[in-house]
């Protein structure tokens, strides 16, 4: 379940957090956002078995991930299977817990879970993929509070899928250069020295995304934190160094606190 790097239970959930908090117009529903960071814990770690299952013979190639346990040797397919499951059926639980609607759009949710992991084998762009599974939150998130799907959830949808093609471009060059020696591809070999304009842009485009979901163009005021925080990013981030990606794509986990924070006070 890799708890001991919650950088990626945080960017799960955070997107659920967002709508949460913007569909409730300002009221914090603390036992929503509560079983949402619950299922963010069980959904990240269903996430990561799936894609470990798929990616087995890849990671062991690659010198970041090859002491994953399924890569390493440490769990075998039976054990991850049945670990897969017992995660799903709680999280299945929790959605009961929700709602009806929750539960169709949970069961939605697999559909991008599943396919993200082989994108890397046939496409660039696999960090597109990411953000439509890893965004999914805000749809389900809305809905927990309204019964219903409406247009803000939609423009948080998007402009969620814009911060994860930066982010997700910028966690990929750690491992870019054994990428390149197995074939795997991603934005950031795609991309090369062109990084740093793309992830500008996707950042640019979340914000006025989120911005436009609050109903009111002025409220772009409430994110200059997040700006601030983007062009901080941006800055430090040298895309020849493994250790400057990392660092600033961890940094990301406090980025959707600012924006849940812009979201909320975009509404008083």
């Amino acid at each position: 379940m890799r708890l001991h790097q919650p950088v990626g239970i945080w960017l799960l959930f955070w997107p659920c957090a967002w709508a949460i908090i913007l569909s409730s117009s300002g009221t914090l529903e603390t036992g929503k956002l509560l079983l949402f960071f619950i299922g963010s814990v069980l959904m990240r770690g269903a996430g990561c078995i799936i894609n470990d299952l798929a990616d087995s013979d890849i990671d062991k190639k690659v010198e970041r991930t090859k002491i994953r346990p399924l890569a390493s040797g440490e769990l075998n397919i039976k054990q991850a299977m049945i670990f897969l499951s017992i995660l799903l059926t709680i999280s299945l639980i929790i959605a009961v817990i929700l709602g009806l609607q929750v539960i169709m759009w949970a069961a939605l949710a697999m559909i991008p879970v599943s396919i993200y992991p082989f994108m890397k084998r046939i496409s660039w762009w696999p960090q597109l993929f990411l953000g439509l599974a890893f965004n999914w939150g805000t749809i389900m998130g809305w809905v927990a509070v309204r019964n219903q799907l409406e247009l803000p959830a939609i423009w948080l949808y998007i402009g969620g899928i814009c911060l994860t093609l930066g982010y997700d471009t910028i966690y990929a060059h750690q491992d870019k250069i054994d990428d390149a020696r197995i074939g795997v591809r991603s934005t950031a070999l795609r991309l090369g020295e062109k990084t740093k304009f793309f992830v500008t842009i996707m950042y640019f485009l979340a914000m006025i995304f989120f911005t436009i979901a609050t109903g009111n163009i002025s409220n772009i005021i409430f994110f200059i934190p997040a700006i601030i925080h983007c062009i901080w990013q941006i800055k430090l981030l040298d895309i020849s160094k493994p250790e400057s990606a990392k660092l600033v794509f961890m940094s990301n986990s406090y980025l959707g606190f600012i924006i849940a924070l812009s979201l909320f006070f975009s509404l008083l």
